[in-house]
């Protein structure tokens, strides 16, 4: 037997970090996996909401010609019918005597939970002069 150093075809002994790569590189896809989840529901969520509250300012917006006699149609009935034409339920809606609507809708997404959108429409505050 030789003393010398060992060759390239001898069998190495097996070391303590043997295999360690591998689960570096499984941690490393389920940790960016679960962040595109993430980035995903996030996104969702978003696009959600800003359909909700778009649609809740498009029906306030119709509801208060309604109140202010531009359109002959009780503002509640034409707040509904314009939400649900934007993918929207309207869940609440008020008509006050000044022409003011205000108009809640929710909007059904994806995700586990719906997104609200709430708004107010009508004739311009009067300004005070100051």
């Amino acid at each position: 037997m030789s003393s010398g150093p060992p060759s390239p075809h001898s069998p190495r002994r097996p070391s303590g970090e043997a295999g360690a790569g591998s689960i570096t590189v499984v941690i490393t896809v389920l940790v960016t996996l679960v962040l595109l989840g993430a980035t995903l529901a996030l996104g969702t969520a978003a696009t959600a909401a800003a359909r909700a509250a778009g649609a809740a300012d498009l029906a306030a917006l119709a509801a208060a010609d309604a109140a202010r006699g531009l359109v002959a149609v009780d503002p509640c009935a034409l707040a509904a019918q314009t939400a649900q034409r934007h993918g929207a339920t309207m869940t609440a809606c008020v008509a006050e005597g000044d022409g003011t609507v205000r108009v809640r809708t929710r909007y059904d997404s994806p995700l586990p939970w719906p997104a609200d959108g709430r708004s107010r429409a009508g004739p311009p505050a009067p300004s005070i002069p100051g």
